[in-house]
Parts: C-alpha cells; structure tokens; sequence
C-alpha cells in the first residue's frame, strides 16, 4: 500500500521550470530516496511535499487525503514531521527541551490552564518529557538530555533534529540530507539510526547526496533530472540506468 502519491506535479518560479509533470508513489513503511544531480529539483519537491512551497499543478495524497493547500502545521498534524538541511535547533536550550518542542502536536494545554498549573497540567508535562526521552534514547542520546545543544559536535546535533522530528510520532519522516557534513563514523551511525525508524514501522523520504548511504538503506530510488523523473526503481535498477550513469558521470565524447 502506498502512504504517499504525488500526481503530475508542477512546480515554476517566473519563468523556470523546478518541477514538471512530476508523478510518484511512496511504499508504507519503506525507504524512498530522492536524488539527482544539483539543480534536479529535490529542495523543490520536498518542499512541495511539506507544504513550504504550494505546487502550480498536480496533487499530493498522504494516506489518502490531499495536502496541497494545508499550511505547514496542519500537514504536520496529519503525521507528516521532517528535519532540515541546515540545522534548525534552538543551541542555548537543553538537549531534552529541544526534543519536548517536537511534542506541541500531541499536548492540549493552554494559557490559563499552564498559568495556574493544574494536575492536568502536570501530568501532560510529566508525558511530554517520558516522549522526548524516548526519541533521544532511539537516537542514541538520552545521556545528553541535560546537555545544552551548543555543546555538541555536529553529528550528534544531526541526530537531536531527528529525535525533535520523533517526537510529534510522525507517521512520514523526510529527511533533508542527514548526512551532509558527517564523517565515516558519524554516516554509519546515522545509517543504523534510518534502519531503526524503518524497523518502527515509520516510512522514510530520504533526499541525499551520499550514494553509498542511498544504495545500502533505500527500498526505493528516485532520481531527477532538471525537474523532471530520470529513472525510478530499486537501487540496483538505478545504479545501472544508463540516463542516470550519463546524468551523473556524462558520456564519453
């Protein structure tokens, strides 16, 4: 059963073309990896499916329902949570405050009811923090909760995006590079940590550079080329597509 479908998509701004006619289909519970060389379209689409960029033709479908017209928060609410390319953390906070932000999807407090500090009120924050330390611990950082974010190196800031992103139990996690930056040992840990969220049952969009990482974990390849579909198969079926081989490498002269 497919999770997500994206119809006959288009995406222009003035008079280019980022997107064109764009039509795929996401395996529940699967790792569906985009990829293309710069300038293919992968920020545009992933855009599009998050809801940052609104299409100017097609549709997108997420366990059946459209999203395209639904803000940012709303596609979220519908189990759909992402991470960025550049880091979006909040450095002068905790690890673990960090991650509980990722939980305002799942709370129901308001003003009046936090002012005062009802047991429910408790309660509710009693939960929040058990869900966060939760997604730290799949993330191999439930030792740094109390850790101001600044302080860490860069692959375990990496890894405490994924773990806020956790923390709404998104259904649908795309991920935007998450292991741009990273060296080998840091790429083999944010490889088992993608292989883990796939065995949770959660389904993975993974736009990536690195090929390696794309061939060892994807069930699924997409690749772009100047906006438009180049090739779409099984890891292998794309390692030996001779348009990607050319997209990627040229041709011989």
């Amino acid at each position: 059963m497919n999770i997500l479908e994206a119809a006959h998509l288009d995406k222009y701004f003035g008079g280019v073309a980022a997107v064109t006619d764009l039509s795929f289909q996401v395996p529940k519970g699967s790792i569906y990896s985009v990829i293309g060389p710069n300038g293919a379209g992968k920020t545009t689409l992933f855009n599009m499916l998050c809801g940052y960029y609104v299409p100017n033709g097609g549709s997108i479908t997420f366990a059946g329902k459209e999203l395209v017209g639904l803000e940012t928060h709303e596609i979220a609410a519908r189990g759909i949570s992402r991470t960025f390319q550049n880091l979006q953390v909040f450095y002068n906070m905790t690890v673990l405050e960090n991650v509980m932000v990722g939980c305002h999807l799942r709370t129901h407090t308001g003003l009046i009811k936090a002012a005062l500090r009802l047991p429910s009120v408790v309660r509710e924050e009693r939960r929040v923090r058990e869900w966060s330390m939760e997604a730290l611990e799949l993330c191999g950082l439930e030792h740094l909760a109390e850790r101001e974010a600044g302080a860490l190196p860069y692959g375990e800031l990496k890894r405490l995006e994924i773990a806020r992103a956790l923390a709404s139990a998104p259904e649908f996690l795309a991920m935007d590079e998450p292991a741009a930056g990273l060296n080998d040992t840091e790429t083999l840990e944010m490889r088992a940590l993608i292989q883990r969220l796939k065995g949770r049952g959660i389904t993975i969009l993974l736009v990536e550079h690195n090929m390696g990482l794309v061939m060892e974990v994807s069930d699924r390849v997409l690749v772009l080329g100047f906006g438009s579909l180049l090739a779409e198969g099984t890891p292998e079926e794309v390692q030996n597509n001779p348009d990607v081989i050319k997209a990627y490498l040229g041709e011989e002269v």
